[in-house]
């Protein structure tokens, strides 16, 4: 069975409808995932990339775009009382939940722990759903009491786990969030779930080599870092 690494962040929108999505739009196909939580700021901070929300026509335009995309795919989503928001408290409960799969224990291969669906799905449904402030300090709270996380999501080990998750998924070439990994590919974005799904079902074009020949068209010229007047 092909296992699929889903790096997410609670605070993107598109990973959640990704996360709902996800069943449908793979319907058939034989996998596994493994749910890798990131922090999103750190691979902005890295690539040096201003989120969506950090420029005001695209924060319009994206919670209108997700809005509607929500209506058609029949997901109902709701925008927080505020965002962005600080989501370590939310990704560092994800990985204090974080367990072996019963197929990683049964593998004999390197046990890579990660948080089930029903975790990932309570969290993002806390951001999500209901249009509520996600850091508010008593739903924080009946959250953590709800998922019974089997560590401390404050221990200095969970945070320099998120850390050394989100340099991994960097390392890799992760650089947004949804994020998918599967053998060694990256797919980006909601709509790259059809592509994901050709790949699972070594679709022509992937078996035509087409991955590694598209990928390697040279850019043309950098961007100026300064202005020239008169071009």
């Amino acid at each position: 069975m092909q296992v699929i690494r889903f790096h997410f962040d609670v605070i993107s929108p598109f990973a959640y409808l990704a996360f709902e999505h996800l069943p449908q739009a793979l319907a058939g196909c034989s996998y596994t995932v493994a749910y890798r939580p990131i922090l999103f700021a750190g691979l902005l901070k890295h690539w040096g990339q201003k989120g969506p929300a950090e420029i005001e026509p695209k924060r319009a335009w994206t919670f209108r775009h997700l809005h509607w995309w929500a209506q058609r795919a029949g997901i109902p989503l709701d925008t927080p009382a505020q965002h962005p928001f600080n989501p370590l408290p939310l990704l560092r409960l994800a990985l204090a939940c974080a367990e072996p799969s019963a197929a990683q224990a049964s593998s004999g291969e390197p046990v890579d722990p990660s948080p089930n669906r029903r975790v990932v799905e309570a969290l993002f449904r806390h951001v999500w759903l209901g249009g509520e402030d996600a850091t508010d300090p008593t739903r924080l709270a009946a959250l953590r009491s709800q998922l019974a996380p089997n560590q401390d999501p404050d221990s200095a080990a969970i945070k320099l786990a998120l850390h050394q998750r989100t340099q991994q998924a960097i390392d890799s070439g992760v650089f947004g969030v949804p994020g998918f990994e599967l053998a060694g590919r990256h797919f980006w974005g909601l709509d790259a779930l059809e592509m994901l799904r050709d790949a699972l079902c070594t679709g022509p074009w992937f078996e035509a080599g087409q991955w590694i020949e598209t990928g390697l068209a040279p850019p043309a010229e950098h961007r100026l870092k300064s202005s020239r007047s008169g071009e």
